[in-house]
């Protein structure tokens, strides 16, 4: 091999500060302390609101104290009720994650650790605003409610899954609660959250949409394209970045998280960027209120970088062993949401350490007790799940001709 030539061009790889082996590396770090980032008027032009793209927002310290201007206003028994629907979220991921390793599902993936970032913005925005979600905001249906039976059965693709096995386990859909139906493809929900949310302003309705994308997701096409419509239309839109730090084998640097946030992308489009600590359920679900306050009001999109860090595996096919620390989520320097809210409401005299346990329980026994029903109908694989002619219904309005033909040929 011929020597480097002097001054020879050098292409730059993004590495990770650490590898399976290492010692988890958080240095260098350095954010906000909680209250310090004041709170900008809603009204605010985005031109003003740049340096948010750079900071931090946070309310909770360490020790479950709420600091500062974005401190939002919320009932304990709002609060409450977060943190038990945070509970039953990880209790539901822990079951369903253990059911596809039994063979009983083919496929899942948890949201451990980035709880509060769906959970408390399903409690900011109104029960009827429209979510468009990537596949680790199940505790958005959680939190609205939605039946756990009904996503066990889609998970088990058994007899009474609503999606009559023609889904991924997590992709769920209900018109009814306000979530649209998810897609295995990348980023395609934020051009559609910005279309819907546009022609909801276009017929005047009161409804506002929100979106959420990974990190890695923001170097598709399509949420490029969706911003410049959200910008240039002033979109009634929440663009939700979720920054868990990993894709399923590549860090955010390999997105750009190296040379700047993610929510600086907002700046280059005019769209007031806000970056939050994902792991403070306070702080989430005061950005949250902000920005839908600002689409409610007429003066359009909001993007906020959700700072998280993906507790588990980004997927059932995923091994992140292979690919970083094995005890660097433990090392994450801004904590895990439950324990955090906990904390708050234990400071506030709202919650104890013997509430907490009762909660977990429940949520445990509610988990167990729905599986074992959802069990009962059927798992992956069950004869018979799914009539061999559902294949041709569903599809089209009115069954074209060629599948006709087909389903006659099957004798079905």
């Amino acid at each position: 091999m011929s020597p480097r030539k002097p001054n020879a061009l050098d292409l730059h790889i993004p590495a990770p500060r650490a590898r399976p082996g290492d010692k988890p590396d958080f240095s260098g770090w350095t954010f906000p302390e909680p209250g310090d980032t004041p709170r900008p008027d809603v009204g605010a032009a985005a031109v003003e609101l740049r340096e948010y793209a750079y900071g931090l927002i946070r309310v909770l310290d360490m020790e479950g104290n709420a600091l500062g201007p974005w401190s939002p206003h919320i009932e304990p028994e709002t609060l409450r009720r977060g943190l038990k629907y945070m509970l039953l979220t990880r209790a539901f991921d822990d079951r369903m994650y253990r059911a596809q390793r039994q063979g009983k599902t083919s496929f899942y993936m948890q949201s451990f650790g980035e709880e509060a970032v769906s959970v408390a913005a399903a409690l900011a925005l109104n029960p009827d605003d429209m979510c468009f979600p990537s596949y680790r905001q199940q505790g958005i249906l959680i939190a609205r409610d939605y039946p756990l039976l009904t996503m066990m059965n889609q998970i088990y693709s058994n007899a009474r899954d609503p999606m009559r096995g023609r889904q991924l386990p997590v992709m769920y859909s209900s018109k009814k609660d306000g979530f649209f139906t998810i897609s295995g493809n990348l980023a395609t929900q934020v051009p559609q959250a910005v279309g819907w949310a546009m022609a909801s302003a276009y017929s005047g309705d009161l409804r506002i949409a929100s979106t959420w994308l990974g990190e890695g997701s923001t170097a598709e096409g399509d949420f490029h394209a969706a911003m410049t419509f959200a910008a240039v239309y002033k979109a009634p839109v929440i663009v939700n970045i979720v920054n868990n730090q990993w894709a399923i084998s590549s860090f955010q640097g390999i997105a750009g998280g190296e040379n700047t946030t993610f929510a600086a992308r907002g700046v280059g489009y005019g769209v007031p960027p806000l970056r939050v600590d994902g792991n403070d359920f306070l702080a989430v679900y005061a950005v949250t209120k902000w920005a839908a306050e600002r689409a409610r009001s007429n003066l359009g999109p909001t993007l906020i970088e959700h700072f998280t860090y993906r507790g588990g595996p980004h997927s059932t096919s995923d091994d992140p062993s292979r690919y970083r620390p094995a005890d660097e989520a433990r090392a994450w320097p801004l904590g895990d949401p439950i324990e955090r809210l906990k904390r708050h409401l234990i400071s506030l005299g709202e919650w104890s350490e013997d509430r907490h346990r009762e909660a977990q329980d429940a949520a445990l026994e509610t988990v167990r007790t729905t599986g074992r029903e959802a069990e009962k109908v059927g798992v992956l694989g069950a004869e018979g799940a799914h009539a061999r002619e559902s294949m041709f219904e569903d599809v089209y309005k009115e069954m074209p001709w060629h599948l006709r033909q087909q389903r006659e040929e099957e004798g079905v």
